[in-house]
């Protein structure tokens, strides 16, 4: 069964504007769309994505089980793979299942245990099944971590319907999932949660039906009468939701049937979210959102790069050569980004009357800790899945980004005093950029399909 098929529109019309128009410098910010392009695309994706495949990144312990809090859960999703659905334990690597310090002792999740294990589950599925052991032997990284104030609200560990996921055999991609669910989550979260000025009616979700007036001008006019910390709000969440669509057109069920399943970018899908005409003018701006939201994170691994410098953070698997090469690897990264000209600067935040900033930036931080909890409305257990990573990593970020000072005051060589991240935190925050730099990746491949079909 072929899917994504619908009106064309010129592709030499769309091609020419988002290439005009997606260029330049960044509302907000001193750096321009190219650089950001040269630097991710080329030097800093490849390495995001090796590590991301290290097993301490793959493994993401996660609640999928949490009540909606704000409605009841009637909104699941009706395809028949939508649900958790276990890889056999026969998949499941030997050195996660032995439960012992040498776990990892031989490489864990080879390409044909990806495979097979895709094999066994179909569109929406999601492996968590690990052993006892390997349960046991997971917890055994929670020494390493201590709790602090947060910007999400976080699972609970230690719950029973926490399980760990396997990310590798979990890929975020389009699972089929949309309708009056989809769209009453990101109401939520644009509508409740978004700052904005009582005189502003036009609905803020992308997703929300048009009045059939309005031809999208002025939209984003109202932004300019909001701080910059206010701003930056409403950025953060139009970056977040335009990466998660990129990443649903870039890995799109396209045929389906005879054994056989394909994925793989649907153009039509991606021109129908960004293209100018098909959402009156906002195509673009939308995808400035992201390249601002890919700023913000890299700034905040930038800010953290000291933590994990000078404090004893082992990047625990139990495997001393792993966790050795991932560390290195990670500092890598650092020092790449560290190198990057064009950084954002967050001085300029929160700079105001002392109490005011107070004020501004607890409002700020209860706005984003409950978007978090509306990813436990999302009906799609997969979506759930990579809803909930991806903005407990925007979380971290900000934690990153509003604790400057304590990070300054780390004690060189003491794991366990001043600013902390927990292991979660530490896989969402990686992982979680790792998704934006992918969909920039993405954008730049979605250009060249776009180009060839002139």
């Amino acid at each position: 069964m072929l899917r994504g098929t619908g009106r064309l529109i010129p592709f030499l019309t769309f091609i020419g504007l988002l290439n005009s128009e997606l260029t330049g410098v960044l509302d907000d910010c001193f750096c321009d769309v190219e650089s950001i392009d040269v630097f991710n695309n080329f030097k800093l994706y490849p390495q995001i994505k090796k590590l991301t495949e290290r097993d301490y990144f793959r493994y993401y312990r996660v609640n999928l089980k949490r009540p909606c809090p704000f409605w009841p859960d009637d909104g699941h999703c009706s395809i028949k793979d939508c649900h958790v659905e276990p890889c056999p334990e026969s998949k499941v690597p030997d050195g996660i299942k032995s439960g012992n310090y040498n776990k990892y002792s031989q490489p864990a999740g080879t390409m044909s245990d990806v495979l097979q294990c895709e094999q066994a589950k179909e569109l929406g599925a999601i492996n968590s099944t690990l052993s006892n052991q390997s349960k046991e032997a997971f917890a055994d990284w929670a020494r390493h971590d201590d709790a602090q104030d947060h910007f999400c609200e976080l699972d609970d560990e230690t719950s029973p319907d926490a399980e760990y996921v396997d990310l590798l055999l979990n890929p975020e991609r389009y699972t089929g999932y949309q309708g009056p669910s989809a769209w009453r989550v990101w109401n939520s979260i644009y509508e409740e949660n978004c700052f904005k000025p009582r005189s502003v009616y036009r609905p803020l979700n992308p997703l929300a039906p048009s009045r059939g007036d309005d031809d999208g001008e002025g939209f984003y006019d109202w932004l300019e009468g909001l701080c910059l910390e206010k701003r930056v709000f409403y950025r953060l969440i139009s970056g977040l939701h335009s990466s998660i669509n990129i990443h649903l057109c870039a890995e799109y069920l396209l045929d389906e049937g005879w054994g056989r399943t394909v994925w793989g970018p649907n153009i039509q899908e991606f021109r129908q979210r960004f293209d100018t005409a098909e959402t009156k003018g906002e195509g673009t701006r939308r995808l400035k959102n992201l390249y601002f939201l890919y700023l913000i994170e890299l700034r905040a691994l930038y800010k953290v790069a000291p933590y994990f410098e000078r404090t004893i953070v082992n990047l625990y698997t139990g495997n001393a050569q792993e966790d050795g090469e991932t560390k290195e690897l990670l500092l890598h990264i650092f020092n790449q980004i560290k190198a990057f000209p064009m950084h954002f600067d967050e001085k300029s935040m929160f700079a105001g009357n002392k109490i005011e900033a107070k004020t501004l930036k607890e409002e700020f931080r209860l706005h984003f800790k409950n978007i978090s909890r509306i990813m436990d409305c999302v009906g799609c257990s997969k979506c759930r899945l990579w809803g909930k990573l991806q903005t407990q990593g925007l979380g971290t970020a900000l934690k990153i980004l509003f604790s400057e000072k304590e990070i300054q005051n780390l004690p060189e060589r003491s794991p366990s005093k001043g600013f902390q991240l927990t292991r979660q935190e530490i896989v969402a925050l990686i992982n979680g950029f790792a998704r934006l730099s992918t969909s920039i990746n993405q954008l730049h491949n979605f250009r060249l399909m776009l180009k060839e079909k002139r």
